[in-house]
């Protein structure tokens, strides 16, 4: 039974590659070429303005745009080139938390069959809520930000055009390798616990959460996976959750609402500890509006269902 659920696991973790990897890796191809031109610099400017209703100064707005259009990573190292205070540091990251590699993460949800604008509207919103309310309540943290041992990167310039494309496809490529490394031995051990049964297990554990949130208790593989490993490697479970577990569009779109605003929690998290801000306000803002947003859409949904059920049975 171990040779089958070895080679099952194997089979489903590279059409899983294969299926997120057809997104990822044209995206990030874009997203890297786009670094060595005026285009992000020009959208930083653009967005500068705004970013007093959130208590930041204008230069906040780079690591923003690097952060949505990149990853946490790139802004983090467009952070460190900027005197910022703990404040508007924190604020940066809760934003980046919520709404980060839009391109990428947001896309790849749409192959469980959820729509697009779902993802971006729950990620932005809460970004944007998140950074009002926080500006508004907390009168403290005006210190300039200690970024601690941490260095910053520089970009390489003159690279030319043969030197752009052959950066762009090595970081393409390394994401894609970085995908695989994670979702392959992620599917194989699935299929071993789905063969042991001790999935099973794992979901009545669940359940009392889940159902919490108005999802079955199907879908909490799904919710583990995308709160360890992030929202790629959540959306490459619920596909295969979706295709074999008989997880309904309905709870696949509230899980997917659920990890837009919680995802990886322990790697986004510790990333943002070295910045000089507390890390676990962070952590407990993201859990709580996640649960918050779920719930209230699920009951809004219920709602919807139950009217719509009470009209069919008049009608008859």
């Amino acid at each position: 039974m171990m040779v089958q659920s070895l080679t099952k696991g194997l089979k489903v973790g590279l059409q899983t590659v294969w299926s997120l990897g057809k997104i990822i890796f044209p995206v990030t191809l874009i997203v890297a070429v786009l670094q060595h031109t005026p285009i992000l610099p020009w959208l930083s400017k653009l967005l500068a303005p705004l970013m007093g209703i959130f208590g930041l100064s204008g230069d906040a707005a780079i690591p923003l745009v690097i952060g949505n259009f990149l990853n946490l990573y790139a802004a983090i190292g467009a952070i460190l080139t900027l005197d910022l205070t703990v404040k508007e540091v924190f604020i940066i990251a809760v934003m980046l938390s919520f709404s980060h590699n839009m391109l990428v993460e947001s896309s790849v949800v749409t192959r469980v069959g959820v729509k697009l604008w779902i993802a971006l509207v729950v990620r932005i919103g809460l970004a944007l809520i998140a950074a009002i309310v926080i500006n508004l309540v907390w009168r403290g943290g005006n210190e300039l930000a200690q970024y601690g041992f941490i260095q910053a990167t520089e970009q390489e310039t003159g690279l030319g055009i043969w030197g752009i494309a052959v950066d762009a496809v090595q970081k393409a490529g390394l994401g894609i390798l970085q995908l695989a490394i994670i979702v392959i031995p992620l599917m194989i051990v699935i299929q071993i616990l789905k063969d042991l049964k001790w999935l099973d297990k794992f979901s009545k554990w669940m359940s009392p959460f889940t159902r919490a949130l108005g999802m079955k208790p199907n879908t909490s593989t799904t919710l583990a996976a995308g709160l360890l490993f992030g929202l790629a490697y959540g959306a490459g479970v619920m596909i295969q959750a979706v295709k074999e577990d008989g997880v309904s569009k309905k709870d696949a779109t509230l899980a997917v609402i659920f990890l837009g605003a919680c995802h990886a929690v322990v790697e986004d998290t510790l990333i943002f500890a070295p910045l000089g801000i507390p890390i676990l306000p962070l952590l407990l803002i993201r859990l709580a509006m996640a649960i918050l947003i779920t719930a209230l859409v699920a009951f809004y949904w219920n709602r919807v269902e139950i009217a719509r059920r009470k009209e069919t049975t008049y009608e008859f």
